[in-house]
């Protein structure tokens, strides 16, 4: 039999005195409805430069401001940015912090979760989150444990059976079927790739391990399978507000729709028009048909643009509007008049260079900054063209790509150390750091590996307090002075150097004395007080060996020391070690998010992708290289969906733009098969009426 139960509305505390802030005046009228929107699902569509970050801010503060207790709510975005400057914002607003507040990135609130729930799933609390270098290590391994010939079978390298895994677990489908539909050429190999997707989750479980997608898989299965967990949650999260929804995958969609499945007071914050990132699992449909999902969903619409000129807007509308599968929405300008967008069709690559070079010296000779100046394109080797005329302009450049600051070799070294200090059963890092020693190769890594489990007493977390249900909810349902689970205790740590030195002699003779050394700034990790500073255990790390290991090894010894004191000055705020590796995973996991330029970058000319200037906005825009096969991309052309998709990400170029913009294609371009080849102006192109653009004819000599 079903326990009976009821909700009951918590009212504001005695002594409320309403809002302080005056929202009907600092919100336009569509931003004001849906912040002050009823309780129930709703989908805001906040079109482009429209006010989005601003909506959902003001929705926080306007719940707090109706008596919503701030551990009720829970707010979801992308990026860890995003979520600190509106958690910020809100502070700001209300003029108080609000610690209880469950704020960040769906990866973030998964480990977070996890946390107290991993031995649910099979895990301890005290796992580790692999980084994408981590994973392509325990694949390896995987690959070799299974004795498969990759050379005589063409078997796919590691990074590519890391993207299936990851995007069946993204896509929540057997991998069996996405090997069928997305990567039939590896089809006879199909028994392998599922024999190593179990080893690999095998070993995941044995190290201790979660990727960064079993935060969001595990999470999923947490609130799926265990009603009681579910339940916590649900009767936890009174609101759930999500930004940039258009972005998400069944695995978040499936984990909005369980938190609220009791209350249904979700909010979703997105744009369909800005949904690019199928390629990575992003599911178009959740944005689409959250109205089907959630019945009674009340649809808010938030199309007045504050970014762009009216003239760029008319474009952006036009470029829009032969997508079919959308929420119909008309961007509506708030700025005055200004320069008509340019289509500028060049002779080739060169001269598209030429022009873009030539007319950024003009702009910035008009005072125009070269930093609010961007180039976008589809694939970053467009612009090769481009790199190369900038350079012998001497006209300063920057690109949103390569590696990124955590994912580099001596970062990874240094954390490695970290990693095995609050986690013995980390493999990876064990084999990371004996591998840096003289005479260790893969097998005697692995050998060495056996005897330091042997050696080494990993203690076991304890188990948690068993906690039911109603000893957090009375009968009626409400919440007590403290709902949350209790915390998860701090794990035991391991006598890792005492466990270095019974096992020496193992070790090879050509090592012997980097193994005491290796021993020896064991014991100095371990030691009180420098075991609870992560700053302070990278300092003996750096003075105990590695600093020499630098110099010895890298030509740049100087600026890789810089970079681990700009690591060490990073892990200060952090409260415990364990807390600043999970920032730094899940840091090392996100796309890249927008930095602040160097000091030296100040005044550089932006050069990205459109993807990766998503959320971006510059004076200046110039959209290169639009030919069908280019944007629209080829492969993308196979399917209306993914036409759709290559509309939307036009359209996302066109609307980072302020003041002007350029769009220009070259008709002649180096075919592949050597030679130029003739191309075809982007079919986007052709879909804007002739009067919303300025068609500018170049001639210059030499052409």
């Amino acid at each position: 039999m079903l326990a009976m139960s009821r909700d009951y509305v918590l009212q504001p505390s005695p002594g409320n005195e309403g809002p302080q802030i005056d929202y009907a005046r600092e919100l336009n009228e569509q931003q004001h409805a849906a912040v002050t929107a009823p309780p129930g699902p709703s989908l805001v569509i906040a079109g482009a430069g429209s006010g989005k970050t601003r909506t959902l801010t003001y929705r926080v503060a306007w719940l707090l401001e109706q008596g919503i207790p701030p551990e009720r709510l829970l707010l979801l975005t992308f990026t860890n940015k995003a979520a600190r400057e509106m958690m910020r914002r809100v502070a700001e607003l209300l003029g108080r912090p609000l610690p209880a507040l469950w704020g960040g990135t769906f990866h973030s609130i998964g480990n977070r979760v996890l946390r107290q729930h991993a031995q649910l799933l099979g895990w301890q609390r005290d796992f580790s989150i692999l980084d994408r270098e981590d994973a392509l290590d325990l694949i390896k391994a995987s690959v070799g444990e299974a004795g498969i010939d990759t050379k005589a079978l063409h078997f796919p390298k590691p990074e590519v059976l890391a993207e299936i895994f990851s995007l069946a677990a993204n896509t929540h489908l057997p991998i069996a079927a996405l090997l069928e539909r997305k990567f039939s050429y590896f089809e006879a190999l199909r028994p392998q790739i599922l024999d190593l997707a179990r080893r690999y989750a095998e070993r995941k479980r044995a190290n201790n391990s979660m990727d960064f997608d079993d935060l969001l898989a595990q999470w999923l299965r947490l609130l799926s399978d265990h009603a009681d967990v579910r339940e916590h949650y649900q009767r936890r999260f009174q609101f759930v507000l999500v930004d940039e929804y258009q972005d998400t995958n069944l695995l978040q969609s499936g984990i909005i729709d369980l938190l609220a499945g009791r209350h249904h007071n979700v909010m979703v914050v997105g744009d369909d028009a800005q949904s690019i990132y199928g390629w990575r699992g992003a599911n178009f449909a959740n944005i689409l048909k959250f109205p089907d999902r959630h019945p009674g969903a009340k649809v808010y619409r938030i199309e007045t643009n504050y970014r762009s000129t009216p003239d760029i807007l008319a474009v952006a509308n036009a470029a829009i509007a032969a997508n079919i599968h959308q929420h119909p929405k008309q961007l509506v300008p708030a700025r005055k008049p200004g320069a008509k967008p340019a289509l500028v069709g060049c002779q080739d690559a060169q001269q598209q260079a030429a022009f873009v070079a030539q007319r950024m010296v003009e702009l910035h000779e008009e005072g125009q900054s070269l930093r609010e100046i961007a180039v976008l394109y589809r694939s970053h080797f467009h612009a090769l063209e481009l790199q190369l005329e900038l350079t012998k302009r001497g006209i300063p450049f920057s690109i949103t790509s390569g590696i990124r600051f955590f994912e580099q070799a001596h970062i990874k070294d240094v954390t490695a150390w970290l990693k095995l200090a609050v986690n013995p059963r980390d493999e990876l890092a064990f084999k990371r750091l004996i591998l840096m020693l003289p005479g260790i190769g893969a097998k005697g890594a692995d050998k060495l590996w056996r005897t330091f489990t042997a050696e080494c007493v990993i203690p076991a977390t304890p188990p948690p307090a068993e906690v039911s249900v109603d000893a957090i909810w009375n009968p009626e349902g409400t919440m007590e002075d403290a709902p949350a689970l209790p915390p998860a205790p701090p794990a035991p740590r391991a006598q890792i150097a005492a466990a270095l030195r019974k096992m020496a002699t193992a070790a090879p003779k050509k090592a012997a004395r980097d193994w005491q050394q290796f021993a020896d700034t064991f014991e100095q990790l371990e030691a009180e007080p420098v075991c609870h500073s992560p700053a302070e255990m990278i300092r003996v790390i750096i003075e105990a060996g590695y600093e020499d290991y630098l110099h010895e090894n890298y030509d740049n010894a100087q600026r890789r020391l810089d970079e681990l004191e700009s690591l060490a000055e990073f892990s200060r705020p952090f409260n415990s070690l364990e807390e600043f590796l999970t920032q730094l995973a899940l840091l090392t996991n996100i796309e890249a998010e927008d930095e602040k330029p160097k000091p030296d970058e100040d005044d550089r000319v932006r050069l990205s992708t459109i993807h990766q200037a998503k959320g971006l906005e510059f004076d200046v825009v110039f959209v290169i290289m639009l030919c069908d096969g280019l944007l629209p991309n080829g492969r993308a052309l196979d399917t209306e969906d993914g036409e759709e998709e290559e509309r939307r990400l036009f359209y996302v170029a066109i609307t980072r733009a302020r003041n002007e913009l350029y769009l220009s294609h070259p008709m002649m371009r180096f075919g592949y098969g050597g030679g130029d080849a003739f191309q075809t102006p982007s079919r986007f192109l052709r879909e804007i009426p002739e009067d919303l653009l300025e068609h500018w004819n170049l001639k210059a000599p030499g052409y």
